[in-house]
Formats: C-alpha cells, sequence, structure tokens
C-alpha cells in the first residue's frame, strides 16, 4: 500500500481543522476500514463516543474530554464526507446551516430584538422554531432518548412557552401527591389485588415529578443518577476488594458482614 504524507500539524484552529478534513479524505480513500463504513455502520459508535464524554465531563477530567471531543469531530467530519459522496450536502454546508440557526435564533444579539433574561431568550428561540416549520414544541425532543433525559427535555421544552410551576413549592407539592398515590397502590389488605399496570403507571408520575423538582432546583437528574451509580460502584468494588482480602466469597456473607466494609468505604469518601 503506497504511503501517503501526513499533513502538518495546524497552527489555528482553521488549519488544524483543514488537516482533520485532509485526514478524512485519505483515510476515506485508502483504508479499507474507513472505505467501508455508512452512516449506519459509524451509528452505535457515535452513540458510544457520546456516552465516553459524557462520562469524562462528569468525571472533570479535562484530557479525557479532550480526546473524546476529537473522536466526535472525526465522526461529524466522517458523516459529512459520506455525504458528499452522494451529493447530499458538504461539511461546508454543515457549518454554514448551523451558523445560519445560530444567528436566526439569537435576535437578540443579531438584530434588534430586547431580551432582559435567559427565559425571554428560551422563549424567543421557542417561538422562533414554531415559524420556521415545527409542528409542536415538543418535536424536536428525539423520540430514542433515554426515557430519564427524555422527561427532562420535554419538561424544559413546555417551560419555553410558559406551561411551567410558578414556585418550586408548587412542585413539591405535586411530587407528595404522587407519592401518595403510589404508595396507596401498595397500601391494601389483599396483596392479590395488586394492579402491576396501575402501580407502574403510578410510578412513572412519581418520577417524573421528581424529574421536574430537580429542574426547579438547577439539578441535572441524569447527572445526578449517573454520579450516584458511580459512587456505589465505587464502594461496592471496594466491599469486593475487601472480601477478597479476608478470603471471604461475598455470596456467602451476611448483610451485616457486607455493611461493614461498605460504610468503610463511605467513612474514606469513596
Amino acid at each position: 500500500m503506497a504511503q501517503h504524507h501526513a499533513p502538518d500539524t495546524g497552527q489555528t484552529s482553521a488549519t488544524a481543522f483543514e488537516r482533520l478534513l485532509s485526514i478524512m479524505n485519505t483515510l476515506r480513500e485508502h483504508c479499507p476500514w474507513d472505505r467501508k463504513q455508512t452512516m449506519q455502520s459509524l451509528r452505535h459508535l457515535t452513540i458510544e463516543e457520546m456516552y465516553e464524554l459524557a462520562d469524562a465531563i462528569l468525571e472533570e477530567d479535562d484530557e479525557e474530554i479532550k480526546k473524546e471531543l476529537g473522536d466526535l469531530m472525526m465522526h461529524l467530519v466522517f458523516y459529512a464526507r459520506i455525504a458528499e459522496e452522494r451529493a447530499a450536502f458538504s461539511i461546508k454546508d454543515v457549518l454554514n446551516s448551523v451558523c445560519d440557526k445560530l444567528i436566526e435564533r439569537h435576535p437578540h444579539i443579531y438584530g434588534d430584538t430586547q431580551v432582559r433574561n435567559e427565559e425571554d431568550v428560551k422563549q424567543n428561540w421557542e417561538s422562533i422554531k414554531l415559524k420556521e416549520g415545527h409542528k409542536s414544541v415538543l418535536s424536536g425532543v428525539p423520540s430514542g432518548l433515554p426515557s430519564l433525559v427524555k422527561a427532562f427535555r420535554i419538561q424544559d421544552k413546555v417551560r419555553g412557552v410558559g406551561f411551567d410551576w410558578e414556585d418550586k413549592s408548587q412542585v413539591w407539592e405535586k411530587v407528595e401527591e404522587e407519592l401518595s398515590e403510589f404508595k396507596n397502590e401498595f397500601d391494601i389488605q389483599d396483596k392479590e389485588t395488586i394492579n402491576p399496570d396501575r402501580a407502574e403507571q403510578e410510578f412513572g408520575d412519581l418520577l417524573f415529578s421528581l424529574i421536574n423538582y430537580a429542574r426547579h432546583l438547577g439539578i441535572n437528574p441524569e447527572n445526578a443518577l449517573e454520579r450516584t451509580n458511580k459512587k456505589f460502584v465505587r464502594r461496592f468494588t471496594y466491599l469486593e476488594g475487601r472480601a477478597k482480602e479476608n478470603n471471604q466469597k461475598i455470596q456467602n456473607m451476611s448483610l451485616a458482614e457486607m455493611d461493614v466494609y461498605w460504610n468503610e468505604a463511605k467513612a474514606q469518601g469513596l
């Protein structure tokens, strides 16, 4: 296989981007793996890269964030190159499209619209999108989003057109109401009469209201839950390690024995 000269390191953002485009074009033309890829084959890899970026952000690992952003940038350029091959659009079209959209949706910066705060900006954004032909405020929420993320985005979207609680105390009252309704599904004497479908619906209502309350507090529920996931994994991994040190099989340990190591992990700030 013939060797190809790698472009020099970019000295500016523009030349660095041109370097990436040049490398991608060479790989697409000469690398067997890159030549074989389609948008469909890249899709699941892109989703993995997004999760890796999200993980790096939660870990506050700047070096890893830089790496994952680079991987994602490569994917974006790859999609544009594939589209250009069938004359659908080019990377220039992609960049100009998003630039045009940003200018159009920020009339308070590029026009004479006046705004008082972030909420005015969000309301303008949603109004402009409806004028652009979006049939619903919620049309921009991807159906394939994980349910927790989707609930947060739905609530944030309708907030942009004023459909929201006025005060977070009202939201908490809703949480308590939903918690009571969920609890009532199980507070019955005859356990055989529990309706699993209705209980699941009530649990969904409870989660939705909790997500709404988190939003009013400025908490991203996805980030919050993932931080708790990571904390649990750290502590349970510590527990497993301590059990191994003491020649204990975790499946044979009592909950009280496991709690000793669990509390050790908590004491160490894990």
